[in-house]
């Protein structure tokens, strides 16, 4: 009974708030804007701070939820590390918005502290920095998410981490990383957008 709360959890994920709540500011599909993701960088250039904020704290929050109630329920490493991944899953491949989600760093970050709390501590030492001196988000991201995945890798190696905890971090990391390949591309090539850059 207990493992239904994995697909609870990718329906959780499922629900965009950055639709909800450009929908509910601009009266437009957040999807047709920027980046075309429903994540907070795309929410800020296109509704604006308070509105980016409200969806970063809500897609935090529905990375974290799930496995704290895993762990709450059961203790079961598997069960946390499958309700974690769920969820970000879902905010990825979302089944209520035609599988077009965001890129998945705010639930992932949800999501890993609630397995791991310090490997949020060393995604955003990684993230921050980086952000700061260039204005790329991407950028941040992507060194942040190989950052927490490098905490999870040192927590199970040295500190007895649980092995599933691991493996959420070895496979969702990538995935975020991936959903990010445009961004890559474009830091390559000297065309990514900086953060301040306002949708038009």
């Amino acid at each position: 009974m207990e493992w239904a709360l994995v697909p609870a959890a990718y329906l959780l994920g499922s629900v965009q708030p950055g639709l909800l709540v450009v929908r509910l500011t601009l009266g437009r599909d957040v999807r047709d804007l920027g980046s075309g993701k429903t994540g907070m960088t795309n929410v800020l250039r296109a509704a604006g701070k308070r509105a980016a904020a409200v969806v970063l704290i809500m897609d935090v929050a529905k990375g974290a939820l799930p496995p704290l109630l895993a762990g709450a329920l059961s203790g079961d490493p598997q069960l946390e590390a499958a309700a974690a991944a769920a969820a970000l899953t879902g905010h990825v491949f979302p089944v209520f918005a035609g599988f077009r989600g965001g890129r998945g760093v705010a639930p992932g970050v949800g999501a890993a502290a609630a397995l791991l709390p310090w490997s949020s501590v060393a995604g955003i030492a990684a993230f921050a920095p980086a952000v700061l001196l260039t204005r790329y988000v991407s950028l941040g991201s992507v060194l942040g998410v190989a950052a927490a995945m490098g905490a999870f890798t040192v927590a199970a190696a040295a500190f007895g981490q649980p092995l599933p905890h691991l493996w959420f971090a070895l496979v969702c990391g990538p995935l975020i990383i991936a959903m990010h390949r445009d961004n890559i591309g474009r830091l390559l090539r000297g065309e990514e957008r900086r953060l301040g850059d306002r949708e038009a």
